[in-house]
């Protein structure tokens, strides 16, 4: 099981920081040490969310981790509810387990809203968002990432997660920070929904994936580039929603 996780971790079958951080504390539990910590530190290079869960549970244990975790995600989804109104239109991007849970929850408050999502390429996470927002009963409308500027003139808010908070901006997946310039132009409020653990005070280096992911065809001429994240400018950032509440981003970094 333990080997299962990190090559799962490794191979994106296990994806989103969240899920990361799960399956890497439950390979924590197994083989408790600081070359574990190594270990699962290596896979991903961009995941402070892990790096932090896991220097805690070294000091308090696994099981006084995950409480604590459960507990900041509950006070994000309350704070991020706050944000959703009826009548309108949600604009998300790639898959967080956090924006699903705000969403999931605002529905069941029954608030009547609806929900713009792209595919997400090249892995598609996006598909596996429209999914579970589906079998919730939220209407959505799922586009191709270069649609984007035909559902920046419906939506009403933009929300994404993070996968590294960093004090000149956010790190998510890529296609995040050209939708935050373009929603900045056109004055549509763009949050950011993050537990505060995944800020870090590291140059974090973005990860490039498999070539393979993008075109698989081979021809001496053609080359690919895979950067999984790009970073999203501070400034084009109305908000971050954590678990402290929902706060401009220097209100933020005092807090952490």
């Amino acid at each position: 099981m333990f080997n299962k996780i990190l090559r799962d971790i490794k191979s994106v079958k296990i994806q989103g920081a969240e899920n990361i951080v799960k399956y890497g504390l439950r390979a924590y539990s197994i083989k408790p040490s600081k070359d574990t910590i190594n270990k699962l530190l290596r896979l991903r290079s961009t995941e402070p969310l892990l790096e932090n869960s896991l220097r805690y549970a070294e000091k308090h244990g696994v099981k006084e981790t995950l409480k604590i975790l459960r507990e900041k995600e509950k006070d994000i989804v309350k704070n991020g509810v706050k944000l959703i109104k009826n009548n309108s239109v949600v604009f998300t991007h790639c898959h967080s387990s956090t924006v699903i849970n705000i969403l999931k929850e605002a529905k069941r408050l029954g608030k009547k809203f609806q929900v713009y999502n792209t595919e997400t390429r090249p892995l598609y996470q996006g598909r596996k968002t429209a999914r579970e927002l589906a079998r919730n009963k939220i209407k959505v409308t799922m586009i191709v990432d270069d649609a984007f500027h035909i559902a920046l003139k419906k939506v009403d808010l933009i929300l994404i997660g993070a996968d590294a908070i960093l004090k000149n901006g956010v790190l998510n997946k890529i296609g995040s920070g050209l939708f935050a310039e373009d929603a900045y132009r056109h004055k549509v409020p763009f949050y950011i929904a993050s537990i505060s653990w995944k800020f870090s005070n590291k140059n974090i280096k973005i990860e490039e994936r498999k070539g393979e992911e993008v075109f698989r065809e081979k021809n001496k001429y053609i080359s690919e580039r895979n950067p999984a994240f790009e970073l999203v400018n501070r400034k084009y950032i109305k908000g971050i929603i954590c678990e402290y509440g929902i706060l401009k981003y220097n209100q933020f970094l005092r807090k952490v």
